[in-house]
């Protein structure tokens, strides 16, 4: 008696005994299962939002498996081998999972992390009212991947830097200006730059006294605004160092 079984014993057996000292023959066809296996699959991917991506999850098992591609984040799921996904989308980044199942046992399950990258994206800006003497603080916010690196500038464009009252914190999606004691030379314009390798986003807010009046045209302005030539130099020499 065979103790490991192959795929290649699979076939007929032929089984002769006696009964009632007569000869008995008895037929049987084994059948040889094997459990469902994943044996190649893609890699993890990174691509720039609208691009494509195409994976695939090659499977092996008796009886033959079946392969289902499925989408945590929405539970969307796709019968086959191979997954297109055309102009993929930012919100579209997530794990894959490929599931391979032919009933024999438990399915074996493989993931692929699809990365998609997109210029920065400012998303939270505020104007904040400031007390002298008090602390303040400043918050510019960009989605982006990569990470989007930070650069803050004042409303006649010099380089904001730090000094024993003000401090600038970049933290992954985010960065501060915080003040810590704030005199009459803080306020003002701020204009805080997210830039990336794919591309740079600003933004305009106002560090104010309450009370104070300001000019027209010192509202918050996302994207590229007043000083368009100055913002897309600048654009191109941070673009250069990535």
């Amino acid at each position: 008696m065979k103790k490991r079984v192959e795929v290649a014993d699979e076939g007929l057996y032929t089984c002769s005994f006696q009964a009632s000292n007569k000869p008995r023959i008895a037929h049987v066809f084994l059948i040889v299962q094997v459990p469902a296996r994943i044996v190649n699959i893609s890699q993890d991917v990174s691509v720039n939002e609208g691009g494509n991506v195409y994976l695939f999850c090659l499977a092996v098992g008796r009886p033959e498996p079946t392969v289902t591609w499925k989408e945590n984040k929405y539970g969307l799921m796709s019968e086959g081998e191979f997954l297109d996904i055309t102009e993929i989308k930012r919100h579209q980044a997530e794990e894959f999972e490929c599931i391979t199942n032919n009933g024999v046992t438990q399915p074996d399950i493989r993931k692929v992390k699809v990365t998609v990258n997109y210029p920065p994206m400012i998303t939270d800006v505020k104007n904040m009212p400031a007390q002298l003497g008090k602390t303040a603080i400043l918050r510019c916010e960009a989605m982006a991947v990569p990470t989007a690196s930070f650069e803050w500038y004042r409303d006649d464009r010099r380089p904001v830097e730090n000094d024993n009252t003000l401090r600038i914190k970049n933290e992954k999606t985010r960065s501060l200006l915080l003040f810590t004691n704030v005199t009459d030379k803080h306020f003002g314009n701020y204009t805080c730059f997210a830039s990336n390798r794919l591309g740079a986003s600003n933004a305009s807010m106002l560090l104010f006294r309450p009370g104070a009046v300001y000019g027209r045209g010192v509202a918050v302005n996302v994207g590229v605004s007043a000083g368009v030539g100055f913002w897309l130099c600048l654009s191109v020499s941070l673009l250069m160092k990535v």
